[in-house]
């Protein structure tokens, strides 16, 4: 007998008269948000300008946008192309369906070209804006739990994610693992952690960022497992599995090479604009961030 569980909306689109208003696009605006107001007050901590971040964000988040919606529909093509499939979906991006690798990877690009423009470390960028993206993901995550999608193995637990029958796509209906919030709390765990470590170890030149990439593939490894969702394996691991090992590998030797070559943090994140000293004098070492 079910004596509890979570129950999930009976519908992710509420409409405002002909406008629809979509829970999963509607977490997405609010992490994005919520990363660039957060990113602003650690870079400006940081010795850096106000409106910065939020300058670097307009490339960085268009560019993620593409990267998370291009890798999910190449892992995972045959659900928009083949024999009863209509390609048009894969331009569907509030119906759910981003990669956070590709997010990662094509945002980076996005921020490199904003930096460049800017004549900013991106490395200093992304430790500003790691809490942040943290804080976004698990924000970001609830829009999952609106287009009920993305729920682990079944479970009776008390806090068991109820989902609904949709024959459409094969959705059975029972009580699964809520992993959409087992990875949103583990983003806010991951927040709080980069943000002691920053202050605890002084981090720069990137390592923030790597300490925030490396201990979220710590959990999505664990998170691919409980999923029953659909997705290719290699050598009977889901492929997201091996892609965080990978990337997990990769942000540690990051930051050991980089701790070795370039210690301590940068002492100027931004250069000043002509006739401006006011951030020739901060020091971000004089700054709690």
């Amino acid at each position: 007998m079910e004596l509890a569980y979570i129950p999930s909306p009976s519908t992710g689109v509420v409409h405002l008269g002909p406008v629809p208003l979509r829970g999963y696009a509607f977490c997405i605006i609010i992490g994005v948000f919520v990363a660039v107001w957060l990113g602003n007050r650690r870079w400006i901590a940081r010795g850096g300008r106000a409106g910065t971040v939020a300058d670097i964000a307009v490339w960085a988040v268009p560019f993620g946008l593409v990267g998370g919606r291009l890798y999910h529909v190449i892992t995972d093509y045959e659900l928009y192309f083949g024999e009863g499939r209509n390609w048009v979906n894969a331009f569907k991006i509030w119906e759910g369906g981003l990669g956070i690798w590709g997010a990662v990877a094509l945002g980076a690009v996005g921020a490199w070209i904003g930096c460049r423009r800017r004549g900013i470390p991106l490395p200093a960028w992304a430790d500003a804006l790691a809490p942040g993206l943290a804080v976004a993901q698990a924000i970001g995550r609830w829009g999952n739990w609106f287009n009920q999608e993305l729920y682990g193995k079944p479970t009776d637990l008390p806090w068991a994610l109820k989902i609904d029958a949709d024959p459409a796509i094969g959705r059975v209906a029972g009580t699964y693992h809520p992993t959409f919030l087992y990875e949103s709390l583990w983003c806010l765990l991951i927040a709080g952690l980069v943000i002691w470590a920053d202050r605890r170890f002084t981090l720069g030149h990137g390592r923030a960022f790597a300490l925030y990439v490396a201990s979220y593939t710590v959990g999505r490894f664990w998170f691919e497992y409980l999923r029953v969702d659909d997705a290719h394996h290699v050598l009977g691991l889901r492929l997201n599995g091996w892609t965080s090992i990978v990337v997990f590998v990769g942000a540690v030797i990051y930051m050991i090479v980089s701790a070795k070559r370039v210690p301590g943090r940068e002492t100027v994140v931004e250069p000043p604009l002509d006739g401006d000293s006011s951030l020739e004098d901060s020091s971000p070492e004089k700054k709690k961030v």
